[in-house]
């Protein structure tokens, strides 16, 4: 990772000097991980265009000498950020013009540095780091393989153990212990489980309804493995499926292999969710799905490229996004199917979840 690292300085280096800007400052913990390889939860990182330093208080002074070390450590003492600003700023050479990641600075917070170094100009950037984020190098992909095989072992294992009468938190607790015991770092993110009318809500909290003969249940989880995580959803029935699940489930699988078979990088998020979208809307249940295809996964779990209706951005070649169409019914719950894609020029150069997707699981 050292190389990638330094690759990534250089690239920040590069916009530093089109943009005529002295330094930046990164306090966007995913950031931060990815341009230095810093892990904790509290680290401010600075780059001029010959120097690089990660500020961090005692409790991190240790972990981030050895995991950035191509970054000067500047031990920060126990006082609030701002009032350390100034004796910060000249020590590497006072910059008359510095940048700040505006979308993740607290407006408190930028006027704080702006009061305490009023010889600075801060200038507010967005989306340096999300851009280069998006594409996906080969150490990274091997990590996010990894994440979704664990996933895939979890979604399988739990199948096989879903009986009517089991709550939905009890099902997810099978799962979260599953990864935590079988490689993974934790899970994504809260792992739902939604079952009968739950399943009509896309993120509901997995809760105490216990699930029936005949309904649909959605399970949606995640696995993080060294900082990268892993996205999967697949919906199960106990028992007989009936006509309208049946219906409703082929339109969503059609809807995603549409998608999946289809796209291309270089189309819009807005296009490749048109893809899918078509054959839901065709079916009659356009009203039905109110969310975007799909979201770029990595270290974060939602992160450049968003697919959804109103994203104009051209997908890269290299990223990792999920493909999720659902339908959802108020009344009666819903039905969603998410995979994680690789995207190349020519197409879907792999799909990293592989999950069987058959929706039926017999009831003895």
């Amino acid at each position: 990772m050292a190389t990638q690292h330094r690759e990534r300085l250089e690239a920040v280096r590069r916009r530093l000097v089109e943009e005529n800007l002295e330094a930046v400052f990164f306090t966007h913990l995913p950031n931060v991980r990815y341009l230095s390889g810093f892990t904790g939860s509290a680290a401010t990182i600075c780059i001029t265009r010959s120097g690089a330093w990660i500020l961090t208080d005692f409790r991190y002074w240790e972990q981030a000498a050895r995991e950035a070390p191509d970054f000067t450590l500047y031990r920060l003492p126990s006082r609030r950020f701002a009032e350390i600003l100034p004796e910060f700023l000249v020590e590497i050479g006072s910059p008359r013009r510095a940048a700040f990641e505006s979308a993740h600075l607290t407006v408190d917070q930028w006027m704080s540095w702006k009061e305490a170094t009023p010889d600075t100009e801060w200038i507010p950037i967005k989306d340096w780091i999300e851009t280069l984020r998006a594409v996906k190098k080969d150490n990274e992909l091997d990590y996010l393989r990894e994440a979704a095989r664990i996933a895939d072992d979890a979604v399988t294992y739990l199948r096989r153990r879903l009986r009517p009468g089991m709550t939905e938190r009890e099902a997810a607790w099978l799962a979260e212990r599953y990864i935590r015991t079988h490689g993974g770092e934790r899970e994504a993110f809260d792992i739902i489980v939604a079952s009968g009318p739950n399943a009509a809500m896309a993120h509901h909290p997995s809760g105490s309804h216990r699930l029936k003969i005949g309904e649909p249940i959605i399970v949606d989880l995640g696995v993080r493995v060294n900082g990268y995580h892993s996205d999967i959803t697949r919906t199960f029935i106990l028992g007989r499926m009936s006509r309208r699940f049946q219906k409703l489930y082929e339109v969503v699988l059609r809807a995603q292999e549409a998608a999946i078979r289809n796209m291309r990088a270089g189309m819009s998020g807005k296009e490749i969710d048109a893809l899918a979208r078509a054959v839901i809307q065709e079916a009659g249940y356009a009203d039905a799905f109110g969310h975007g295809l799909g979201h770029g996964i990595g270290l974060e779990i939602h992160e450049r490229p968003f697919i959804g209706p109103v994203s104009e951005d051209p997908v890269p070649a290299g990223a990792v996004f999920t493909v999720e169409p659902g339908i959802y019914l108020h009344g009666w719950g819903g039905i969603r199917i998410e995979d994680m894609v690789v995207i190349d020029i020519d197409g879907v150069r792999e799909v990293l979840t592989r999950a069987s997707r058959d929706p039926r699981i017999p009831v003895r």
